[in-house]
């Protein structure tokens, strides 16, 4: 078996002492208020992909990071477009991360969340056909009708022309659903900081240079520059920073 990369801690509390799983919780504990939290790995020159999918990107640190991420929300927000690209499969844990939900008074499974204003999505894709919890997709009224998606997830209408992200977030912790990741893509992430709906990002950055052609972590209209403050920075074994900003 081979050994995790170890991640320390570089600020604001320095330590060489590899952390360990609970450590990490610790440092990306869930908030006591509704947070909207996002997760993106990127080169050190901005690319948020390798010959167009993050995955090359993702390093053993990160997906550690990514896995504890998951861990602890209560719902994976995820655009259409992301999900059909990168072949998401249904959320699932491990025993150990189940175990650790139950012990803290969470269902088993994070809820997956998906938007899409078209419904332009494949109700036999594994998110859907096998999610162990039913999906939930926010929509708006001028979308088509799907019956078929809707046979295997909660189609919720947030707006007339286009999907209300405000109205969603509402709608999600109306269900409990309070402490939501959302992992992109680039579109979704620009309009939820047009709209001023970030309260964290956890950003890895990979040692690496992609060169040109891949695009950014955001993307979509301009929007007021939206200040978001450094908490902590944790460096891998491997060279990728771990950083982490949120509102106070």
């Amino acid at each position: 078996m081979t050994a995790e990369t170890p991640i320390s801690a570089l600020w604001p509390d320095p330590s060489p002492t590899p952390l360990d799983d609970d450590a990490l919780v610790a440092r990306y504990r869930r908030a006591d208020a509704p947070r909207l939290r996002m997760n993106f790995v990127t080169s050190v020159d901005g690319a948020v992909s390798l010959d167009g999918y993050s995955a090359g990107l993702s390093g053993e640190p990160d997906k550690r990071v990514f896995g504890l991420l998951r861990m602890l929300c209560d719902a994976l927000l995820v655009a259409a477009g992301t999900l059909r690209h990168e072949g998401y499969r249904a959320i699932r844990l491990d025993e150990r991360r189940r175990a650790w939900r139950r012990t803290h008074g969470l269902a088993e499974y994070p809820t997956l969340v998906v938007v899409s204003g078209s419904l332009d999505l494949d109700p036999t894709q594994a998110a859907f056909a096998d999610a162990p919890v039913r999906p939930v997709v926010l929509t708006c009224d001028d979308a088509p009708a799907a019956p078929e998606l809707a046979a295997v997830a909660d189609l919720v209408h947030c707006g007339a022309g286009r999907v209300d992200l405000a109205v969603g977030l509402a709608e999600l912790r109306r269900r409990g659903l309070d402490q939501v990741l959302c992992e992109g893509g680039p579109q979704l992430f620009g309009a939820l900081t047009a709209a001023d709906l970030v309260d964290e990002m956890c950003l890895s950055v990979a040692p690496l240079l992609a060169g040109a052609g891949a695009g950014r972590i955001t993307a979509g209209a301009a929007s007021p520059q939206r200040h978001l403050p450094l908490r902590h920075v944790l460096l891998a074994g491997d060279g990728t920073l771990l950083l982490r900003h949120a509102r106070h």
